[in-house]
């Protein structure tokens, strides 16, 4: 945490921009640093994201990939997920995004796919509510990777010496 909490401002808030793509929810958890500990960090996370307008969501979701198979996964399985990929963002014009944290990479296209196939008969409302609870836990995710990575890595943000003189 001490070096996520040291971190100039500007490169703090691209790196939580890779974590979700509001700039917004960025901005607000680089505002509000220090943090005394993961899980104030974490629920920070969740506040910002609950309180993401539809806009804020709508650039965070543009900034999202939809979720992809390993290139040896059998052909089929590429073309049944693109092609659900593709009734999904047909319909609510945006990204298909889902948290797999938990769930075996040999389990992700099942978990997709029937993911896809459920969630294309929500409603829009309902649909946008749990984009927006998938977006947080893909956050939670992202910071978590974030904060081991900042604490492994040498400080890329060095204090800067003073000459006395």
């Amino acid at each position: 945490m001490d070096h996520f909490n040291t971190w100039p401002r500007e490169p703090a808030e691209a790196a939580l921009l890779e974590c979700c793509g509001s700039r917004r929810w960025a901005q607000r958890l680089a505002a509000h640093r220090p943090y005394p500990d993961l899980g104030t960090l974490l629920a920070a996370s969740d506040e910002a994201g609950y309180d993401l307008a539809p806009a804020d969501l709508a650039e965070a979701l543009a900034a999202e990939d939809a979720p992809c198979l390993h290139h040896d996964a059998p052909r089929a399985a590429h073309l049944a997920l693109r092609a659900a990929h593709a009734a999904y963002e047909s319909r609510f014009g945006h990204a298909f995004v889902i948290c797999l944290d938990g769930v075996r990479p040999s389990q992700h296209v099942d978990q997709v796919l029937a993911a896809i196939r459920t969630r294309l008969a929500h409603e829009p409302d309902e649909e946008r509510a749990l984009t927006a609870e998938e977006m947080r836990r893909l956050a939670r995710g992202r910071i978590i990777e974030l904060v081991a990575e900042a604490g492994r890595a040498p400080d890329p943000f060095p204090p800067v010496a003073h000459d006395p003189r």
